[in-house]
């Protein structure tokens, strides 16, 4: 099994053109590669094409002519991100199931098995980078630690939801499409004739796809309908539960009360005890302007711990504006952000740090 270089990757074909195209560029580099499946949960009540996206996924190893398997995470996946994502959406918060699917499926238990399977790496099709190596396809450097970095096509970058990773893990790690952009990605599809070059690219939450979260919360939350107020306490509205809205968020509750010249209406704070959202024209809570200042839980610094005198940038949702901030760390796994200008963040949310185009780590939002 063993190839030029005496090195086994396994890598997670999803059945999309972005692990093929890794798994193509990893064996012409000489790596002995095994495509894996992952198989993971999926409610009853939610179409599932998982038996497509797996066979297309075979198709592609049977293309390269590459050995194929199914790793059954099912219920990894049902107990670390499902779970996880209602109960934390039951507390009224706001969580990010995507960086949980990466901590927990494909960089935790799918990592582990292919390790216990003599794996030395495994490898996805995320568009990120790690340095100081300086292809994707080399070996990685022996000694000094391992910065993640954004993907050279910005617009693709998936940084953000990989800042729970540690060195040990990206010791053991490749992602040989950073470096590439998406369009050059698509090209090598072609070139390499993979059967899945012109399969368009998945969306939604990691696994699940397109699902409208607010149709899927309600299958494990209760609907209560309850009252929007103004910033004046005044009812405008109503809503059918404040679990289901986020902070910053336009959409999805119902407005009685508005002039025609009225603009969009932005949730600026929830009361869960009494069931209550308080909206805004501004986007910004009045009360305080926004958030200066949020403590972070759970941090994570992958390659440095952030100087409180420098300044950084942080992102609080997948491709959001990149923040000035400031970073005081309180202990090894507690840290408070200072935004140059206010925020709304809602708790629960990652928020990701970043020296220019290094991401350092992240933590999640206190309530």
């Amino acid at each position: 099994m063993r190839g030029k270089i005496s090195k086994v990757v396994f890598v997670g074909l999803s059945g999309g053109v972005d692990s093929a195209v890794s798994a193509a560029l990893l064996q012409k580099a000489g790596y002995d590669v095994v495509g894996v499946f992952i198989k993971t949960w999926h409610p009853d009540f939610l179409e599932c094409n998982e038996e497509e996206e797996r066979h297309d996924a075979m198709r592609v190893a049977a293309h390269l002519d590459i050995p194929f398997l199914t790793f059954d995470l099912e219920d990894v996946y049902k107990k670390e991100v499902a779970d996880y994502m209602i109960r934390e959406y039951k507390a009224g918060r706001t969580p990010n199931p995507d960086v949980m699917c990466n901590k927990e499926v494909k960089f935790g238990a799918f990592l582990k098995k292919a390790l216990v399977m003599d794996a030395d790496y495994v490898a996805t099709g995320h568009y990120t980078n790690l340095t100081p190596s300086p292809s994707p396809l080399q070996e990685r450097v022996a000694e000094g630690r391992v910065r993640l970095s954004k993907g050279v096509d910005l617009s693709k970058d998936q940084t953000y939801f990989l800042w729970t990773l540690t060195q040990k893990q990206l010791s053991k790690i490749l992602f040989p499409v950073g470096h590439l952009k998406k369009t050059e990605v698509r090209k090598l599809a072609k070139k390499f004739n993979l059967p899945v070059a012109q399969k368009k690219d998945s969306q939604g939450i990691c696994f699940l796809g397109a699902v409208d979260l607010k149709e899927f919360l309600k299958h494990y939350i209760k609907e209560k309908r309850g009252k929007v107020l103004n910033t004046e306490g005044e009812q405008i509205g109503y809503h059918s539960g404040v679990v289901f809205h986020t902070l910053g968020e336009r959409h999805g509750f119902t407005i009685t009360k508005k002039n025609p010249n009225d603009g969009a209406y932005y949730v600026v704070k929830k009361d869960l005890k009494k069931n209550i959202l308080i909206v805004s024209q501004n986007s910004l809570p009045p009360d305080k302007g926004g958030l200066r200042g949020v403590e972070l839980k759970n941090t994570n610094w992958i390659s440095q711990t952030p100087d409180p005198n420098k300044t950084y940038t942080a992102q609080i949702r997948y491709h959001g504006e990149f923040l000035p901030c400031k970073i005081k760390c309180s202990t090894l796994r507690v840290a408070q952000v200072i935004f140059t200008k206010p925020v709304v963040v809602a708790p629960g949310q990652s928020c990701v740090i970043y020296d220019r185009d290094i991401c350092l780590g992240g933590g999640v939002v206190v309530q």
